[in-house]
């Protein structure tokens, strides 16, 4: 590993302090910048769609580790800043809270929308509440413990290859009619990059529920492996599952994407309302996992 633990903790204390500013050159649109220009590049070359997709990720993923690779190791807290989103997600789920309260449906809605992919212009305030608590427990692995785990594998260089994957993913892994071919070798690569973190989380959240007042570490493990493989996603069910439980709250359910219906298996019991107090045991729940990583991975390096 070609990281100390004190430049770990620098660069999270960056994240936690500063978020992603935007004037500053971000790792994670840089990646996507490149994809954008790397997809017709391969689509134009290779006329099998899954071979050209399978050539599109691997040069955009080499690119962004050889990019990184460059750089260390006195970039190293810069990377670990840029690419860790703890504050940003805590951010920009509270800014729906903060409309909640303010009466404003509307800008919750609006809010929202930057932060879910699913139609957020019908949904009233137990909707939007769910919609903020499942995409914090999704960015749990996403944006904190996935990052760092590939981080203590492979220092900045797997932390870069795991944020282009992810993007990757966020950018071509659909089922749609342009990307059902292209998109599916980056889909898969992003289920198999997430498996274990995924789980790794799930179980973060059974420790953080044994340790703090106010949450369930029996139902969450019990909803965990009750709930978590009946989503569609083979990632996505742990960590929701886990916070659900933990929370004693139901996720899940009907979305709309597009106007169109996608519904949900629920995970889940609905034991407490899914109230604006959950949203804040939620947030507990946020820094409780990213303490707990931190410190794996500091531990990693000492």
């Amino acid at each position: 590993m070609t990281i100390t633990w004190g430049e770990i903790l620098a660069g999270a204390a960056l994240d936690l302090a500063l978020g992603d500013p935007r004037w500053l050159p971000h790792p994670v649109r840089a990646f996507g910048w490149l994809a954008a220009r790397l997809e017709p590049f391969w689509r134009s070359r290779i006329r099998n769609l899954r071979l050209a997709g399978a050539v599109f990720w691997t040069s955009t993923v080499a690119t962004a580790c050889g990019v990184v690779l460059l750089t260390l190791p006195w970039a190293n807290i810069y990377w670990v800043w840029m690419l860790l989103a703890i504050r940003d997600l805590d951010v920009e789920a509270t800014a729906v809270l903060r409309r909640l309260e303010a009466g404003d449906l509307a800008g919750a809605r609006s809010m929202l929308a930057r932060i879910v992919g699913r139609d957020t212009g019908s949904l009233e305030e137990p909707e939007i509440l769910r919609a903020v608590v499942e995409t914090v427990a999704e960015n749990l692995n996403d944006a904190i413990v996935a990052p760092l785990f590939y981080l203590m594998l492979a220092g900045p260089v797997g932390m870069a290859a795991y944020k282009a994957i992810n993007t990757l993913d966020s950018m071509v892994g659909y089922r749609s009619e342009r990307y059902r071919e292209f998109g599916w070798f980056p889909a898969r690569m992003d289920d198999l990059a997430n498996w274990a973190p995924a789980r790794l989380t799930a179980g973060l959240v059974w420790i953080a529920a044994l340790a703090l007042p106010g949450y369930h570490f029996r139902r969450s493990v019990r909803v965990t492996w009750r709930d978590a493989s009946s989503q569609p996603s083979p990632n996505a069910g742990f960590p929701e599952a886990a916070l659900a439980g933990a929370l004693g709250v139901r996720l899940g359910g009907l979305n709309y994407y597009g106007g169109v219906p996608h519904p949900k298996p629920y995970l889940g019991d609905p034991e407490r309302a899914l109230a604006r107090a959950a949203f804040a045991r939620t947030r507990v729940m946020l820094y409780a996992v990213a303490i707990l990583m931190l410190a794996a991975a500091c531990g990693m390096t000492a």
